[in-house]
């Protein structure tokens, strides 16, 4: 384990020992997450649709950790690892998919609209692509307050072929609104490869509209924090927007409902052989920062975190049929 000279002292890219052990804890924890999600889904305890994050948890950790508290994030809907990478409550996130009073929406949200305004986290969005637009809107509220703010917008690679796509780009640039749009591109839009979808490039796409566009190793969390840090200093500065592509992959389907029969196991096992968490381990390992004891102690600290979550969940009450009118508008209609 490092000593404590070692902890404070930065050791690449400005990040100390701490913020890689934090790193490494944060995608750890993402993954068990995703999976005990994966492991309730199938006892019924959360029921809809369910969309897992697993292999993709480099890109919501290293982003995220460059980003302020002032700013505000807008998400797709597979979410749980966004929120869970910007200090949402994990015990409330679970309880909200389990359709309980104690989740982040009393149980009305569910599993791809996580919400909590505390943390600048204002929702994970079901309708492809709807939020990008909101994300403009937010960095014209930055422009307009000028609180130093800006707009984190993340989208997978189905959202580029929607309409939405391109206004929210042009706007943006347009009227140089802090917004950096982050695309997880894990290579299929549900079941339908990328290569099948688009005729470019998407990083061409975002050029088009004369804002630096980059593409990413989303499976290595130093490269994504690196490039974000360079992304958030850009848009802080007046600049406008910027478009990042990070390259990831997903290890399970598009949802539990995805019986997945559109790629080969070994094009997933070739992924997982670049997988994030194995990958930092590897590197702190090399720094002497980690060994194979203080992993695993960590994996069974994520373990016994895991369960306090999941019995937290379980122990709060379902919401009652008295509560069932709650939160709707109703409008007077004339005659």
């Amino acid at each position: 384990m490092p000593t404590s000279q070692t902890v404070a002292r930065p050791v690449e890219d400005g990040l100390t020992a701490d913020q890689l052990h934090s790193f490494l804890h944060q995608m750890l924890f993402i993954r068990r997450f995703e999976e005990k999600c994966g492991e309730m889904y199938t006892r019924g305890k959360i029921r809809g649709f369910l969309h897992l994050y697993t292999g993709q948890e480099a890109c919501a950790v290293g982003s995220f950790a460059t980003l302020g508290e002032q700013d505000k994030i807008v998400t797709h809907y597979r979410d749980h690892g966004h929120a869970i990478a910007r200090g949402v409550d994990p015990n409330r996130i679970m309880a909200e998919l389990f359709g309980r009073v104690d989740g982040l929406s009393s149980g009305r949200g569910g599993s791809m609209h996580l919400y909590d305004t505390s943390k600048g986290f204002l929702g994970g969005y079901a309708i492809v692509a709807a939020h990008l637009p909101l994300a403009v809107g937010l960095g014209m509220a930055a422009n307009m307050k000028k609180d130093n703010s800006l707009a984190f917008c993340v989208f997978g690679d189905g959202s580029v072929a929607e309409g939405e796509f391109h206004e929210a780009l042009n706007l943006a640039a347009l009227w140089k609104t802090p917004v950096i749009f982050f695309c997880e591109n894990n290579l299929y839009g549900m079941g339908v490869p990328i290569s099948e979808s688009l005729s470019t490039e998407i990083t061409t796409l975002a050029a088009a509209y004369n804002m630096p566009a980059v593409k990413i190793d989303g499976m290595d969390v130093l490269d994504v924090y690196r490039e974000t840090q360079k992304a958030v200093e850009h848009c802080r500065s007046g600049q406008g927007p910027y478009f990042i592509e990070a390259m990831t992959y997903r290890y399970r389907g598009h949802s539990m409902a995805d019986p997945e029969l559109y790629r080969l196991k070994d094009e997933v096992e070739d992924a997982r052989r670049r997988d994030c968490i194995a990958r930092l381990r590897t590197h702190m390992q090399e720094l002497g920062l980690i060994d194979d004891d203080s992993f695993a102690a960590l994996q069974q600290r994520v373990d016994e975190e895991m369960d306090e979550v999941v019995a937290f969940a379980d122990a709060s009450p379902e919401p009652g049929l008295d509560t069932l009118f709650d939160h709707v508008v109703k409008e007077s209609v004339r005659a």
